[in-house]
């Protein structure tokens, strides 16, 4: 049985004491901001929070996705992040395809999505199940107790290393890379953090990703890289400054959303043994609906932000040219009016119309279908090797308005099926 991760909640919460824009909120336990959003979606319209311009928060399902799929007025150009990148860091590093809108991100996505070839996308379905397998297996030999570093980080990160085609002499710089590039992610004393102040990290990164494709264009390979570098037929390729750009939003992004949500994952099937059960009677009959709950229930990307770009209505509210909102899928995905019990982690969820992903739109998640595959063949693996398979304490969260990050999580392999070995996890000690 698990510790649970949150403490009780103050039953006199009121609307009033709910302000997104001051960093203390972020550091409440999550079941109170949950509670907190839900007060939110009562309101008729959209509440504005923090010293002008502000932003005003979007936390209803249907306005999130109103939002997400009518990018002519709501733009993630200039910035979806809090603050938004400076035109230095664009200009030296490349703009990220999340901050990009119109024809200029359509043709980016364009060569992207060209470069995943039924070819490439079959071949990488057969790497993470092997990884997935790799991964268990050195689980099951060296009894490790921190879940997220020995797993839940591990899969999604050898997975976009293999399908990217990063040679091995790379990775363990590259994997130190996105640590520091992620660290500074959440709320730290009375300041948030945000994404993107690992300027240095991601420095590493480009320079790394521009020798890769110098490489790659010389002598091509049937990885990612080569297909992204090599222009098609249509002449068609990234820049090293694009493909450096592309490298680290599929690093930082893909890894980190990944690795919460496997992590999440975890937690959530210790503490309702009975959905573990039923997942793991017949794995392929509820696995897809299990990953779908997980995503939705824990929300690995909390909010993006979104500026006003032309004069519209969303919500009850007018909103004006430059106004900002942010898209908070955290609330989103508890929103009563489109699921059933939000509370509940529930596998046989149907239909479950998550965001977790996204609000559709053009800037739907590239790798949400990669993420599904990483997600199903580790916990697979996982319940195959022990259904009694578990956290064994509390998972650390990192306080963060912008992602739902895990930090470490202990757990246990054990008791082993008849004939597997035994696996047990340590606690893993809090620092102080």
């Amino acid at each position: 049985m698990t510790v649970p991760m949150q403490a009780p909640v103050s039953t006199a919460l009121t609307v009033d004491d709910v302000d997104l824009a001051d960093p203390s909120f972020w550091r409440l336990p999550r079941a109170q901001r949950l509670r907190s959003f839900a007060l939110l979606r009562q309101e008729a319209a959209p509440r504005h929070f923090g010293s002008e311009p502000g932003f005003y928060a979007l936390v209803k399902h249907a306005d999130v996705q109103e939002a997400s799929r009518t990018p002519g007025n709501f733009a993630s150009a200039p910035g979806v992040t809090t603050p938004e990148p400076a035109a230095w860091a664009k200009a030296v590093f490349g703009n990220s395809m999340v901050n990009m809108d119109g024809a200029e991100h359509a043709a980016l996505r364009k060569i992207v999505a060209r470069a995943f070839t039924p070819r490439l996308l079959a071949a990488a379905e057969d790497n993470v199940r092997e990884v997935a397998h790799r991964i268990v297996a050195e689980v099951v030999r060296d009894r490790p107790g921190d879940f997220v570093a020995s797993v839940a980080s591990r899969m999604p990160f050898e997975v976009i290393c293999d399908l990217m085609g990063i040679p091995p002499v790379y990775r363990r710089q590259i994997a130190r890379r996105v640590d520091e590039a992620s660290q500074n992610v959440g709320v730290k004393r009375s300041r948030l953090r945000v994404p993107g102040r690992g300027l240095h990290a991601l420095a590493h990164m480009q320079w790394m990703m521009a020798r890769l494709a110098r490489e790659r264009r010389r002598r091509p390979a049937d990885d990612l890289v080569s297909a992204l570098v090599c222009a098609d037929i249509d002449g068609e390729a990234l820049t090293a400054r694009q493909l450096g750009a592309f490298f680290s939003l599929l690093l930082v992004a893909g890894v980190e959303t990944t690795r919460n949500a496997i992590a999440h994952g975890l937690v959530l099937l210790s503490d309702h043994p009975e959905q573990r059960e039923l997942l793991a009677s017949d794995f392929d009959r509820y696995a897809d609906g299990a990953m779908d709950e997980v995503v939705r229930h824990s929300t690995p990307i909390i909010q993006f932000r979104r500026t006003v770009r032309t004069a519209c209505a969303l919500g009850g509210r007018e909103f004006v040219p430059g106004e900002k909102v942010v898209l908070f899928y955290a609330s989103a995905n508890r929103d009563e009016r489109v699921f059933d019990d939000p509370d509940a982690f529930d596998i046989t969820r149907n239909p479950n119309p998550h965001l977790g992903y996204g609000g559709g739109g053009p800037h739907y998640c590239l790798g949400a279908h990669l993420a599904r595959q990483e997600m199903r063949a580790i916990f697979h693996e996982l319940l195959t090797v022990s259904s009694g398979l578990r956290a064994t304490g509390a998972a650390e969260l990192i306080d963060s308005s912008f992602d739902n990050r895990v930090k470490s999580l202990p757990f246990a392999c054990g008791p082993a099926e008849q004939g597997r070995p035994r696996c047990e996890g340590g606690v893993v000690e809090r620092p102080q």
